[in-house]
């Protein structure tokens, strides 16, 4: 799944809870996101910041769908989960046996295959602790990471009811 797949098919509730993140917490990723997508799209970023944050957030969702947007689209939602949802990313790694920083930071490359038992642990322990709309989104994002995506965790993105995007 592309970027701009994921945010056609996300819950734009958890979009929104993203770009209310980076207001909150970064409003310099936010400022960058608006003015990159507002350069893009031949727009002045003065004409979405006049908009009500309830309208820039659908002008900034919509303009993420594009396929035009896959780069800014991916990195925001990496910078989301790396700044804001580090125990969750360490969790995962720590399930799959992947060496991270503490933070969730892989260190070394990523494995050519995962186990499919220690996946569904980590899946199962991710859902315990967190939003199951936001361990979706990540698990989309983490299998972005791999050119076709690890096949076990295509099947469980596909598969599992509870890792459904919408």
């Amino acid at each position: 799944m592309k970027p701009h797949e994921l945010y056609k098919a996300v819950d734009p509730a958890t979009i929104h809870q993203m770009l209310e993140w980076f207001r909150s917490n970064d409003k310099n990723v936010y400022k960058h996101c608006v003015a990159t997508l507002a350069n893009a799209r031949k727009l002045r970023p003065v004409f979405v910041e006049k908009k009500s944050i309830a309208d820039q957030y659908k002008w900034i969702l919509q303009t993420l769908q594009l396929r035009a947007s896959d780069a800014i689209g991916e990195h925001l939602l990496q910078a989301w989960f790396m700044a804001g949802h580090q125990p969750m990313l360490a969790s995962f790694c720590d399930a799959l046996g992947i060496l991270h920083d503490g933070k969730g930071s892989i260190q070394g490359d990523l494995p050519k295959a995962l186990d499919s038992d220690r996946l569904d642990a980590g899946i199962e322990k991710l859902l315990k602790e967190n939003d199951p709309k936001v361990v979706a989104v990540y698990l989309h994002v983490f299998n972005m990471q791999s050119e076709n995506g690890w096949e076990n965790l295509n099947e469980r993105l596909a598969q599992n009811p509870s890792l459904a995007l919408a």
